[in-house]
Protein backbone atom coordinates (compact mmCIF):
# COMPACT_ATOMS: atom_id res chain seq x y z
CA UNK A 1 0.00 0.00 0.00
CA UNK A 2 1.55 3.00 -1.14
CA UNK A 3 2.15 6.14 1.69
CA UNK A 4 -0.16 8.96 1.63
CA UNK A 5 2.67 11.27 1.82
CA UNK A 6 6.66 11.53 1.56
CA UNK A 7 8.79 10.76 4.89
CA UNK A 8 8.74 13.95 6.81
CA UNK A 9 12.99 13.51 7.11
CA UNK A 10 13.33 13.47 3.63
CA UNK A 11 11.17 16.15 2.85
CA UNK A 12 12.49 18.83 5.18
CA UNK A 13 16.22 17.31 4.25
CA UNK A 14 15.14 18.00 0.31
CA UNK A 15 13.86 21.35 1.07
CA UNK A 16 17.43 22.26 3.35
CA UNK A 17 19.25 21.56 0.98
CA UNK A 18 17.72 23.47 -2.17
CA UNK A 19 17.48 26.47 -0.44
CA UNK A 20 20.34 25.72 1.03
CA UNK A 21 22.24 25.90 -2.68
CA UNK A 22 19.83 28.52 -3.43
CA UNK A 23 21.25 30.50 -0.84
CA UNK A 24 24.53 30.22 -1.63
CA UNK A 25 24.53 30.41 -5.19
CA UNK A 26 22.31 33.55 -4.81
CA UNK A 27 25.73 34.81 -2.14
CA UNK A 28 28.10 33.98 -5.20
CA UNK A 29 26.08 35.51 -7.76
CA UNK A 30 26.35 39.35 -6.81
CA UNK A 31 28.32 40.27 -9.37
CA UNK A 32 29.00 43.97 -10.62
CA UNK A 33 27.47 46.81 -8.59
CA UNK A 34 28.04 48.95 -12.27
CA UNK A 35 26.30 45.87 -13.95
CA UNK A 36 23.37 45.80 -11.86
CA UNK A 37 22.64 49.85 -11.54
CA UNK A 38 22.36 49.71 -14.98
CA UNK A 39 20.10 47.07 -15.47
CA UNK A 40 17.80 48.95 -12.76
CA UNK A 41 18.25 52.17 -14.85
CA UNK A 42 17.50 50.34 -17.85
CA UNK A 43 14.00 48.50 -16.40
CA UNK A 44 13.38 52.25 -15.14
CA UNK A 45 13.69 53.84 -18.60
CA UNK A 46 11.12 51.00 -20.25
CA UNK A 47 8.46 51.30 -17.64
CA UNK A 48 8.86 55.20 -18.26
CA UNK A 49 8.69 54.77 -21.70
CA UNK A 50 5.12 52.78 -21.08
CA UNK A 51 3.70 54.68 -18.39
CA UNK A 52 4.35 51.24 -16.52
CA UNK A 53 5.69 52.90 -12.83
CA UNK A 54 3.21 52.26 -9.90
CA UNK A 55 6.98 51.82 -8.01
CA UNK A 56 6.98 55.88 -8.10
CA UNK A 57 3.63 57.02 -6.34
CA UNK A 58 3.37 53.55 -3.95
CA UNK A 59 7.33 54.48 -2.73
CA UNK A 60 6.03 58.34 -1.94
CA UNK A 61 2.92 57.16 -0.43
CA UNK A 62 5.03 54.35 1.85
CA UNK A 63 7.74 56.65 2.72
CA UNK A 64 5.43 59.36 3.77
CA UNK A 65 2.57 57.50 5.71
CA UNK A 66 4.29 55.84 8.42
CA UNK A 67 1.03 54.29 9.26
CA UNK A 68 1.08 52.38 5.97
CA UNK A 69 4.94 52.09 5.35
CA UNK A 70 6.15 50.64 8.99
CA UNK A 71 3.65 47.73 8.27
CA UNK A 72 4.59 47.47 4.85
CA UNK A 73 8.22 46.99 6.04
CA UNK A 74 6.99 44.65 8.77
CA UNK A 75 5.46 42.43 5.83
CA UNK A 76 8.32 42.84 3.32
CA UNK A 77 10.69 41.55 5.84
CA UNK A 78 9.09 38.62 7.40
CA UNK A 79 5.68 37.24 5.63
CA UNK A 80 7.35 35.19 3.26
CA UNK A 81 9.65 33.49 6.22
CA UNK A 82 6.14 32.73 7.63
CA UNK A 83 3.27 32.01 5.27
CA UNK A 84 5.49 30.12 2.94
CA UNK A 85 6.90 27.32 4.95
CA UNK A 86 3.31 27.34 6.66
CA UNK A 87 1.24 26.61 3.65
CA UNK A 88 3.71 23.98 2.15
CA UNK A 89 3.12 22.04 6.14
CA UNK A 90 -0.16 22.57 5.90
CA UNK A 91 -0.43 20.95 2.01
CA UNK A 92 1.87 18.29 3.77
CA UNK A 93 -0.49 17.16 6.59
CA UNK A 94 -3.51 18.19 5.27
CA UNK A 95 -3.65 17.52 1.39
CA UNK A 96 -1.00 14.94 0.75
CA UNK A 97 -2.05 13.78 -2.64
CA UNK A 98 -1.34 17.46 -3.84
CA UNK A 99 1.53 17.86 -1.47
CA UNK A 100 4.45 16.26 -4.25
CA UNK A 101 3.36 18.65 -7.25
CA UNK A 102 3.04 21.77 -4.94
CA UNK A 103 6.36 21.26 -3.24
CA UNK A 104 7.99 20.47 -6.39
CA UNK A 105 6.42 23.61 -8.13
CA UNK A 106 7.71 26.09 -4.83
CA UNK A 107 11.43 24.38 -5.75
CA UNK A 108 11.50 24.40 -9.22
CA UNK A 109 10.41 28.11 -9.59
CA UNK A 110 12.71 29.14 -7.13
CA UNK A 111 15.75 27.90 -8.85
CA UNK A 112 14.29 29.89 -12.10
CA UNK A 113 14.97 32.84 -9.70
CA UNK A 114 18.36 31.77 -8.93
CA UNK A 115 18.84 31.98 -12.92
CA UNK A 116 17.59 35.30 -13.42
CA UNK A 117 19.65 36.68 -10.42
CA UNK A 118 22.94 35.17 -12.17
CA UNK A 119 22.11 36.53 -15.36
CA UNK A 120 20.52 39.94 -14.78
CA UNK A 121 21.79 40.92 -11.76
CA UNK A 122 19.72 44.02 -11.00
CA UNK A 123 19.93 47.10 -8.37
CA UNK A 124 16.29 47.52 -6.65
CA UNK A 125 15.12 51.03 -6.82
CA UNK A 126 15.98 51.59 -3.45
CA UNK A 127 19.72 51.78 -4.05
CA UNK A 128 19.67 54.02 -7.33
CA UNK A 129 21.57 57.12 -7.41
CA UNK A 130 19.48 59.60 -5.15
CA UNK A 131 18.59 61.79 -7.77
CA UNK A 132 15.77 59.24 -8.61
CA UNK A 133 13.86 60.13 -6.13
CA UNK A 134 13.41 56.41 -4.50
CA UNK A 135 13.88 56.54 -0.65
CA UNK A 136 14.08 52.80 0.75
CA UNK A 137 11.78 52.72 3.53
CA UNK A 138 13.03 49.57 5.62
CA UNK A 139 16.07 52.10 6.03
CA UNK A 140 13.27 54.86 7.07
CA UNK A 141 11.44 52.49 9.51
CA UNK A 142 14.46 51.07 10.75
CA UNK A 143 14.03 51.99 14.65
CA UNK A 144 10.75 50.27 14.29
CA UNK A 145 12.16 46.86 13.45
CA UNK A 146 15.16 44.44 13.59
CA UNK A 147 16.47 45.27 10.27
CA UNK A 148 18.77 48.31 9.06
CA UNK A 149 19.73 49.86 5.52
CA UNK A 150 20.40 45.83 4.05
CA UNK A 151 17.47 45.56 2.89
CA UNK A 152 15.09 43.15 4.98
CA UNK A 153 18.42 41.24 6.68
CA UNK A 154 18.43 41.69 10.40
CA UNK A 155 20.69 44.27 11.47
CA UNK A 156 24.90 43.46 10.76
CA UNK A 157 23.78 40.43 8.59
CA UNK A 158 23.90 42.60 5.33
CA UNK A 159 26.87 40.97 4.44
CA UNK A 160 24.93 37.74 4.11
CA UNK A 161 22.69 38.96 1.56
CA UNK A 162 22.65 39.78 -2.01
CA UNK A 163 20.90 43.11 -2.32
CA UNK A 164 21.28 42.91 -6.20
CA UNK A 165 19.04 40.25 -7.00
CA UNK A 166 15.89 42.40 -7.72
CA UNK A 167 14.88 40.61 -10.87
CA UNK A 168 12.38 38.50 -10.54
CA UNK A 169 10.52 39.37 -7.45
CA UNK A 170 10.46 35.94 -5.63
CA UNK A 171 8.80 37.53 -2.79
CA UNK A 172 6.18 37.89 -5.48
CA UNK A 173 6.22 34.39 -6.75
CA UNK A 174 6.48 32.97 -3.53
CA UNK A 175 3.01 34.62 -2.81
CA UNK A 176 1.16 33.47 -6.03
CA UNK A 177 2.22 30.10 -5.21
CA UNK A 178 0.58 30.37 -1.78
CA UNK A 179 -2.66 32.43 -2.88
CA UNK A 180 -2.95 29.22 -5.69
CA UNK A 181 -2.55 26.70 -2.87
CA UNK A 182 -4.96 28.44 -0.69
CA UNK A 183 -7.63 28.81 -4.19
CA UNK A 184 -7.44 25.45 -4.50
CA UNK A 185 -6.96 23.36 -1.92
CA UNK A 186 -8.46 25.66 0.86
CA UNK A 187 -12.01 26.12 2.30
CA UNK A 188 -14.57 28.09 -0.40
CA UNK A 189 -15.01 30.01 2.86
CA UNK A 190 -15.22 33.71 1.24
CA UNK A 191 -12.48 35.05 4.12
CA UNK A 192 -10.08 32.15 2.60
CA UNK A 193 -10.60 32.92 -1.20
CA UNK A 194 -10.35 36.97 -0.35
CA UNK A 195 -7.23 35.97 1.27
CA UNK A 196 -5.69 33.58 -1.61
CA UNK A 197 -6.21 36.70 -3.60
CA UNK A 198 -5.25 39.31 -1.72
CA UNK A 199 -2.10 38.31 -0.13
CA UNK A 200 -0.61 37.93 -3.82
CA UNK A 201 -1.82 41.61 -4.19
CA UNK A 202 -0.82 42.91 -1.20
CA UNK A 203 2.99 41.51 -1.39
CA UNK A 204 2.92 43.08 -4.77
CA UNK A 205 2.11 46.43 -3.90
CA UNK A 206 4.92 46.05 -0.77
CA UNK A 207 7.79 45.38 -2.76
CA UNK A 208 7.37 48.24 -4.97
CA UNK A 209 6.07 50.80 -2.05
CA UNK A 210 9.16 49.36 -0.09
CA UNK A 211 11.40 50.26 -3.13
CA UNK A 212 12.41 46.65 -3.00
CA UNK A 213 11.28 45.96 -6.85
CA UNK A 214 9.92 47.25 -10.07
CA UNK A 215 7.07 46.40 -11.65
CA UNK A 216 9.01 44.69 -14.07
CA UNK A 217 10.51 42.71 -11.14
CA UNK A 218 6.62 41.57 -10.20
CA UNK A 219 5.99 40.45 -13.84
CA UNK A 220 9.11 37.94 -14.03
CA UNK A 221 8.26 36.62 -10.48
CA UNK A 222 4.89 35.63 -11.55
CA UNK A 223 5.96 34.44 -14.96
CA UNK A 224 8.56 31.83 -13.26
CA UNK A 225 5.76 30.63 -11.50
CA UNK A 226 4.06 29.72 -14.25
CA UNK A 227 7.30 28.03 -16.31
CA UNK A 228 7.95 26.48 -12.81
CA UNK A 229 4.51 24.79 -12.94
CA UNK A 230 4.46 24.06 -16.56
CA UNK A 231 8.31 21.80 -15.91
CA UNK A 232 7.23 20.63 -12.75
CA UNK A 233 4.51 17.45 -13.78
CA UNK A 234 7.25 16.67 -16.12
CA UNK A 235 9.61 15.85 -13.71
CA UNK A 236 7.65 14.34 -11.45
CA UNK A 237 7.04 12.06 -14.41
CA UNK A 238 11.00 11.60 -14.52
CA UNK A 239 11.19 11.01 -11.35
CA UNK A 240 9.03 8.39 -11.00
CA UNK A 241 10.23 6.68 -13.92
CA UNK A 242 13.86 6.58 -12.04
CA UNK A 243 12.32 5.40 -9.28
CA UNK A 244 10.75 2.51 -11.04
CA UNK A 245 13.84 1.61 -12.66
CA UNK A 246 15.74 1.53 -9.86
CA UNK A 247 13.14 -0.42 -8.00
CA UNK A 248 12.85 2.57 -5.31
CA UNK A 249 8.89 2.12 -4.06
CA UNK A 250 6.74 5.59 -4.83
CA UNK A 251 6.06 7.32 -1.43
CA UNK A 252 3.20 9.00 -2.75
CA UNK A 253 -0.05 8.22 -4.72
CA UNK A 254 -0.23 10.87 -7.11
CA UNK A 255 -2.82 9.79 -9.32
CA UNK A 256 -4.60 13.03 -8.56
CA UNK A 257 -2.22 14.93 -9.89
CA UNK A 258 -1.46 13.20 -13.03
CA UNK A 259 1.15 11.10 -12.17
CA UNK A 260 -0.56 7.64 -12.44
CA UNK A 261 1.61 4.39 -11.41
CA UNK A 262 1.96 1.82 -14.68
CA UNK A 263 -0.25 -0.85 -14.91
CA UNK A 264 0.76 -4.52 -14.11
CA UNK A 265 2.11 -6.56 -17.34
CA UNK A 266 0.91 -9.92 -16.09
CA UNK A 267 -3.05 -8.99 -16.96
CA UNK A 268 -4.02 -8.27 -13.05
CA UNK A 269 -6.00 -5.66 -13.94
CA UNK A 270 -8.30 -6.41 -10.80
CA UNK A 271 -5.25 -5.73 -8.91
CA UNK A 272 -4.07 -2.93 -10.40
CA UNK A 273 -7.50 -1.05 -10.83
CA UNK A 274 -8.20 1.18 -7.24
CA UNK A 275 -10.34 -0.65 -4.40
CA UNK A 276 -13.46 1.55 -5.50
CA UNK A 277 -13.13 0.48 -9.05
CA UNK A 278 -13.17 -3.01 -7.91
CA UNK A 279 -15.99 -2.94 -5.82
CA UNK A 280 -18.16 -1.06 -8.34
CA UNK A 281 -17.26 -3.35 -10.98
CA UNK A 282 -18.63 -6.45 -8.70
CA UNK A 283 -21.72 -4.51 -8.04
CA UNK A 284 -22.38 -3.96 -11.57
CA UNK A 285 -21.96 -8.00 -12.29
CA UNK A 286 -23.76 -8.89 -9.21
CA UNK A 287 -26.78 -6.35 -10.49
CA UNK A 288 -26.77 -7.89 -13.79
CA UNK A 289 -27.10 -11.57 -12.48
CA UNK A 290 -29.78 -10.42 -10.62
CA UNK A 291 -32.09 -9.43 -13.19
CA UNK A 292 -31.33 -12.65 -15.42
CA UNK A 293 -32.70 -14.33 -12.42
CA UNK A 294 -35.74 -11.87 -12.27
CA UNK A 295 -36.27 -11.60 -15.95
CA UNK A 296 -39.13 -13.53 -16.88
CA UNK A 297 -38.82 -16.77 -19.25
CA UNK A 298 -39.15 -15.78 -23.16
Amino acid sequence: MPRDRPRWWTELLLIVVVYGAYTVARLMARGDVGTAVDNGLRILRMENALWLHPEVPLNELFTQEAWIGVPSSFAYASLHYIVTPAILLWLYRRRPPHYRLMRTWLLVSTLLGLVGFTLLPTSPPRLLPGDYGFVDSLAQYAAYGWWADDASAPSGMGDFTNQYAAMPSLHVGWSLWCGAALWHYGSRHPLVRALAVGYPLMTTMVVMGTANHYFTDAVAGAGVMVLGLLLSRPLLRLADHVRRRFGWSDPVPDGVEGVVPPRPRDGRAAEWLPERERLGGAARHNGAARREQLAPPS
